[in-house]
């Protein structure tokens, strides 16, 4: 059994009724993680991104959660004001089956960091009609290993362009290292 410590748990609250589809959220955190920060601006980097539906008004902020490296096998359908959904376009994960919450150029997966280093996430910032808002709450859990984030970007490089070419890759780096 593991042992359990207490932990501070950062949330975001998404309040749908209250978004208004300006998708500053997306903009901010595009421009945040771009290299160098805020050099440019990209939604498909960012690491939220809002369902939308203008004609019936319906806008639904949704994060990037973990990636899975497997398609799940729910394919439920919601319906929203009379509009259909499916089950994919509020799912958080990044998988196999769909580009979202993908880098671009690179295919690695993207998740929500909460804007490390920042006071809140900037979304929250910039959010004007407080449809994001960030919550810190204290709870106790079980410590478990999870596998780290540059782990998870590897198995994806590996997955997209093979595990030699990754080899290779580090073993051409390490070289122009010593030289």
């Amino acid at each position: 059994m593991g042992e359990k410590k207490k932990k501070i748990v950062k949330t975001i609250k998404v309040n749908a009724d209250e978004c208004n589809g300006c998708r500053a959220c997306e903009v901010i955190c595009s421009a945040f993680h771009s290299l160098p920060k805020y050099s440019g601006n990209n939604p498909a980097r960012s690491r939220i991104r809002v369902v939308r539906e203008p004609l019936t008004d319906i806008y639904v902020p949704v994060f990037a959660g973990e990636y899975t490296a497997a398609e799940c096998a729910g394919r439920d359908k919601y319906v929203i004001d009379g509009k259909e959904y499916e089950e994919c376009a509020f799912c958080r994960a990044s998988c196999p089956s769909r580009d979202e919450f993908k880098e671009p150029d690179s295919g690695l997966p993207l998740k929500c960091d909460m804007c490390e280093g920042e006071e809140e996430p900037l979304c929250v910032k910039w959010c004007l009609v407080d449809a994001l808002t960030y919550e810190e709450r204290e709870e106790e859990e079980e410590e478990e290993e999870s596998p780290e984030e540059m782990e998870i970007g590897l198995e994806a490089l590996a997955n997209k362009y093979g595990l030699d070419k990754i080899t290779e890759s580090l073993a051409r780096m390490s070289m122009s290292k010593r030289g």
